[in-house]
């Protein structure tokens, strides 16, 4: 019996120790080590060891960067995919043989680019710089300035060296002198005023009046009166809704502006403007132009060339005003 059992004992170890070394050959060790870019390792990072089968083992680097897989079935082709923190992800692969121990090349990881999202705001003064500067270019026609007209549908408020600064663009632009030239020729042709009669010297009056009209009712009405009043001396385009909405806004443009905040309110700026500047203007012309009469007579008359004005910038000059992006 003692005989049996010694060699059971002698046949069953040689058996044990040939099943271990038939299992061990059918696997192998995967060791690996995980830096950065300056060869310094990377503990923590998540590696994935993935089979053509689907199956996955994983592993984490420890503190020197290294990680390894112990028991990896061998003669598969393995996808490597290492991940960490701040890291950009690194993808491989590597085939393991029967019982082999596959030191792999070092994993470099380089640094992940940050990414912020950065918002730029702008002051109301610096958007209001801009939207002025694009006003300056309008044109209609190409040629005939059209910088008092406000496109833009949210305006930001002019400040008070922007108005200045309109109202000299305005009044620096060759238009603005051929204009004038132009209508002092039409006022020397009427005789008008008659007691500044024909001639070189009665047409040089006629446009220095002219000149000097323009100027002080520029100054005043869009100007000085809108930076005391805090309103703004522009026109704004609606361009939407019904015809009669957009008649009446415009005939309205003379009686009612908008102020700096926003709020619409009585045009004190053009109404007031307009007289002041009539007044002056008695300084220079002849005395039958300096009656009440005529004063409020020119009145009326400016004003209603001010609605025909705002009609034409509604439904007529938008559709001939190059605009500029700003």
């Amino acid at each position: 019996m003692f005989l049996i059992v010694i060699g059971a004992v002698a046949v069953a170890v040689p058996m044990s120790a040939q099943s271990f070394t038939a299992a061990d050959t059918k696997t192998g060790t995967i060791l690996g080590t995980v830096v950065d870019t300056t060869d310094d390792p990377i503990p923590g990072a998540n590696v994935i060891l993935q089979g053509p089968a689907g199956d996955r083992l994983t592993a984490i680097t420890k503190d020197d960067g290294g990680f390894a897989f112990d028991q990896a079935p061998a003669g598969a082709a393995y996808q490597i995919t290492v991940t960490a923190e701040g890291f950009a992800e690194s993808n491989s692969s590597i085939t393991v043989g029967p019982g082999e121990n596959k030191t792999l090349p070092e994993i470099k990881l380089r640094i992940l680019a940050v990414q912020r999202a950065v918002t730029v705001s702008y002051s109301s003064k610096e958007v209001a710089a801009q939207q002025l500067k694009a006003e300056e270019q309008q044109r209609v026609l190409s040629f005939i300035p059209n910088m008092y007209v406000v496109y833009e549908p949210h305006p930001e408020p002019l400040t008070t060296r922007m108005k200045f600064h309109l109202a000299y663009k305005s009044l620096t632009n060759p238009f603005f002198f051929a204009r004038t030239a132009a209508w002092a020729g039409v006022q020397q042709a009427r005789d008008d005023p008659s007691e500044w009669h024909q001639g070189a010297k009665g047409y040089s009056k006629r446009l220095g009046a002219g000149f000097a009209d323009g100027v002080t009712g520029s100054l005043i009405s869009n100007a000085i009166l809108p930076s005391f009043l805090h309103q703004d001396p522009r026109y704004f385009y609606q361009g939407s809704g019904t015809k009669k909405s957009r008649a009446l806004h415009a005939m309205l443009a003379p009686f009612v502006c908008k102020g700096d905040n926003g709020a619409w309110q009585p045009n004190y700026s053009q109404l007031g403007g307009s007289l002041i500047g009539y007044s002056i203007s008695s300084a220079y012309y002849p005395s039958s132009d300096r009656t009440a009469g005529h004063l409020f007579q020119t009145f009326g008359i400016d004003l209603g060339l001010h609605v025909v004005g705002s009609l034409a910038q509604e439904f007529i000059l938008g559709k001939f005003t190059s605009r500029s992006k700003h």
